[in-house]
């Protein structure tokens, strides 16, 4: 008599993922899986059965601000450059990242360090100046009357 051992595998989709594919990690000595997934929907791939939602990462720093918070897309922010720099064999100050991270996260919600991102900011006329379409902001700035009181070094 033969005995047939059959595995029961449970196969559920999230319709937002696009692709999964399971990892082994053999660096520690211990085969490791992880999960590695692209597409979005953090929070349905954390409730998912058998998946450890303490462990899930992500480094899509909005679908983290919207499902944890605030403070983890800061800390995804940091580990993203952090990850970059040290991939392309540079390495940067972490209490730079961190500073960046602040900036960009500082009003609550994540803005870029792009020309949209600095508008949202609106703290400084010359800070948007600083960064692009210079002759636009000044002309505005007097247009409107707008005051620039420099209170900071880093802003001299």
């Amino acid at each position: 008599l033969g005995f047939v051992l059959v595995f029961l595998v449970v196969v559920q989709g999230i319709p937002e993922v696009a692709r999964a594919v399971i990892h082994i990690d053999e660096q520690s000595g211990k085969n490791k899986y992880k999960l590695l997934v692209e597409g979005d929907n953090l929070r349905a791939v954390m409730a998912t059965h058998g998946v450890k939602g303490s462990r899930t990462t992500s480094n899509n720093t909005y679908e983290v601000e919207k499902t944890l918070g605030i403070e983890a897309a800061r800390s995804t922010i940091i580990n993203e450059i952090q990850y970059t720099m040290v991939n392309h064999g540079m390495s940067i100050d972490r209490r730079h990242v961190m500073l960046l991270a602040d900036l960009m996260s500082y009003k609550g919600e994540i803005l870029g360090i792009t020309r949209f991102g600095l508008a949202k900011m609106k703290e400084s006329v010359l800070m948007l100046a600083s960064f692009e379409k210079t002759a636009d902001h000044l002309f505005d700035a007097a247009y409107f009357g707008q005051k620039d009181s420099v209170c900071g070094k880093s802003q001299l």
